[in-house]
């Protein structure tokens, strides 16, 4: 018991270290793979205006004029809320427009009929909700240096919401395969899922989460190797940077801490 104490202090101690080392740049790192899914798929918009308006079009017979509507939406929500969100520019405006663009997509491309795309994109709003609370700066009340216990707790609970559907991108890498490597996979993702959704031994836990979901990715969903010609490589490309926003939302915890509803706040108070 005293050697897996010791261990496990080690690394906490290794993790510390890194985020002391990295405190000023990995909120950037972070919130640039957040927005690279919806950075990429508003230059997809863009790339493919046509081919994306006629899909529309065919697929809910809304017409021209309705499938233009819907591809212009999403190239400028989402290249606007992306800018608006590394320049820091009315942060909780961008997250709306962003949350509106998923909402939006998941109903436009009949994602909510599927439970893996579906949960993807409940991983992503949690990774936007991340966004949202660390931009929300401690409100000063009347009492200097004293903050505003509603903001406070706002903050709180966006962190909690944000974590908790952070790892339903996990729950879409589970697989019931008989294999030592899957079994592996399945044992340390659930772990890591549930270490991070109490909030116990948080930023080790999600730290460890973003080097093991960076590995996945660039295994399973390397669409650089995929011809352009191959509908498979759009497929990869979509996983690719879906999975890398989520990535920048465990970072984001990382950076943030686990909030006030977590495990470890509450050994504070033991």
């Amino acid at each position: 018991m005293v050697g897996k104490e010791e261990l496990l202090a080690k690394a906490e101690d290794v993790a510390d270290q890194i985020l002391r080392r990295s405190k000023h740049i990995l909120p950037h790192i972070a919130r640039l793979c957040l927005i690279s899914t919806f950075l990429e798929d508003g230059i997809r918009m863009y790339m493919q205006w046509g081919e994306q308006r006629d899909y529309m079009d065919a697929s809910w017979g809304c017409g021209y004029f309705l499938a233009t509507c819907f591809v212009f939406i999403n190239l400028f929500g989402q290249l606007g809320g992306c800018v608006m969100v590394l320049w820091r520019f009315k942060v909780d405006i961008a997250c709306a427009i962003l949350f509106i663009i998923v909402v939006l997509q998941t109903l436009a491309y009949s994602i909510l009929w599927d439970m893996q795309f579906l949960l993807r994109n409940l991983a992503l709003i949690g990774a936007l909700l991340l966004v949202l609370a660390e931009s929300r700066v401690e409100a000063k009340s009347l009492l200097a240096g004293v903050p505003s216990l509603g903001d406070n707790k706002q903050k709180t609970y966006l962190q909690l919401t944000g974590r908790v559907l952070l790892v339903f991108m996990f729950v879409t890498l589970l697989r019931l395969e008989i294999s030592f490597m899957q079994i592996v996979q399945n044992v340390i993702g659930s772990a890591l899922m549930i270490l991070v959704s109490v909030g116990y031994k948080t930023k080790l836990s999600a730290l460890l989460l973003v080097l093991w979901l960076t590995t996945l990715n660039l295994y399973f969903n390397a669409w650089w190797t995929i011809p352009s010609y191959k509908p498979m490589r759009d497929f990869l490309k979509y996983d690719f940077f879906q999975t890398l926003s989520v990535i920048g939302g465990l970072l984001m915890v990382v950076s943030l801490g686990p909030g006030g509803v977590s495990m470890d706040e509450h050994k504070k108070k033991w």
